[in-house]
Parts: structure tokens; sequence; C-alpha cells
């Protein structure tokens, strides 16, 4: 039976608030709810991205102490932060994965600034510490950048995308984007989803998975809404009816290590 990897981004990304026990906890719920990997970014107690690692690294040991799952940090979000910066998880011992931004894009008024110097360093770390990068790809030309540098440097195999859809400035979250990147992923490859600014229902990311994705991504950092109507206060509330509509399909909830298995990672035991 195939398997689906549910992540969790459990903190929206204008949070006021980020604060170890309750981050943590978040996770720890979602975990429990079926989300077998937690998408974090380092945040200040205000909510503030930081290059300041202290915090987040004692949040990855809560999670840890309480639960198996994959971790990710991620190295990007919009801030005034330099790259080597924004790669500060990737020191810490405990982040198994990183997201790796693959390009430029607007996003509502501001640019998501990644060159392709930037998405190299990134890359050249990744490869370094022997963290597996998730490539966050907003529109098809970053698919590109990301071949381009195979041919300069080896990817960790098997090479992960994920097609983030949904922002203003990036491509729409329609059926015809999702079936057009769909075709542009390396067959080789695995590839998941992101619905940023989800208000309608699942429905993309259902057919995400009946085009083939190996896992979805919800949360807060996406979307804290359950219907166009109902807005939900828990992550975990988003991640049983993903579950359940993974289980209705006729596939399987994936564990921490069925992804550890399918993402190449070390397991845990």
């Amino acid at each position: 039976m195939r398997k689906i990897v549910i992540s969790v981004a459990p903190v929206a990304g204008d949070t006021t608030s980020a604060h170890t026990e309750d981050v943590a906890r978040k996770a720890i719920e979602s975990y429990h709810a079926g989300a077998a990997m937690a998408h974090l970014h380092v945040r200040e107690r205000n909510g503030q991205l930081t290059r300041d690692p202290t915090q987040f690294q004692e949040t990855l040991r809560l999670i840890r102490q309480h639960t198996d799952m994959v971790i990710q940090g991620s190295t990007g979000g919009v801030s005034d932060m330099t790259i080597e910066e924004r790669c500060s998880p990737l020191d810490c011992p405990l982040v198994e994965m990183s997201s790796l931004n693959a390009g430029s894009v607007n996003l509502g008024d501001v640019v998501y600034r990644n060159p392709m110097p930037e998405i190299k360093y990134v890359t050249e770390r990744c490869v370094q510490t022997g963290i597996v990068p998730e490539i966050e790809v907003f529109e098809l030309g970053m698919i590109h950048n990301m071949q381009l540098i195979a041919q300069e440097m080896p990817l960790p195999t098997p090479v992960i995308y994920a097609m983030v859809l949904g922002h203003k400035g990036g491509c729409l979250a329609t059926p015809a984007t999702l079936a057009l990147f769909s075709q542009y992923i390396p067959h080789d490859a695995l590839w998941n989803i992101t619905h940023y600014g989800r208000r309608d229902d699942f429905s993309i990311l259902t057919a995400a998975l009946g085009l083939g994705a190996c896992m979805v991504r919800v949360g807060f950092e996406d979307s804290a809404y359950l219907s166009p109507t109902e807005r939900v206060d828990r992550n975990a509330i988003l991640i049983e009816r993903m579950s359940t509509i993974i289980k209705n399909i006729g596939f399987e909830v994936a564990t921490p290590e069925d992804a550890r298995q399918m993402f190449g990672l070390k397991s845990l035991a």
C-alpha cells in the first residue's frame, strides 16, 4: 500500500508568539494526529526570525524527547538575514532535513530573494552536513535552477521537490498549475505539495496525491482553515482531516520511520 508522509508547519508566519514549549506542544500534538515530519523556522520568542538557534534547539530537544518525528529546519523565510545566518539550522544536531529555496519570487509585496550563488551555498552546506534538502519551487524555472546546480555538484538522492502554490505573486493553486508542475518533476525524483493560503478545501492537496505526490504539508504556516467558514485553533485538527483523506483514498499514513526510509535518512533505531 502506498504511504503518504504528512508534514506539519505549525507556526504561522505572522505569529507574535513562538515560545519553546508552545511550538514543541503544537508539533507533538500533530505527531499524535498523524504528522511524521515537523517543519520549523528559527524564531525568537516574539515570533521574529533570528540567526540565534538557542531556542530552536531547545524546541527540537522537547520534540525529540516525546516523538520520533523527522525534524526539518527551514533556511527560508523573508528577513534581512544573510544566507549564512539563514543556514543556522544546518548546525543543529537534531535537524535531519532542510528546506532549500530554489529561486527568487514575489511573495505579496516583498521579493523573496534567492539568487543562484545563495542557492548553491545552501546546497553545498546540505551536502557537507549530510542534511537532506527539500527543494522548494515556487515557479517552474526553479526546477531548472536545481538541474543546473546538479551538473556542478551531486545532490543527495532521492532528490525531493516541494511544489509551493498559492502565494500572491507566485503560481496559483489550481488543478491546471498542479498538473503542469507534476510533468516537470524529474522522473527519478520525489515530490510533495504545499498549498499556501488555502481557504476552500483540501482538493489541491488531494489531487497532488493522485498525481504522485509522496508528502503533503499542512499547518498554520500555510493555513488555519478547515473549510471556507471554519478556522481551527489546533494544527492537529488539520492533520486529522488530512489523515482521513489519505485513508479514504486507499493510501496509508506514513510513520516517521517510513519517511526516513523514503527520504534516505538514518533510522533512529
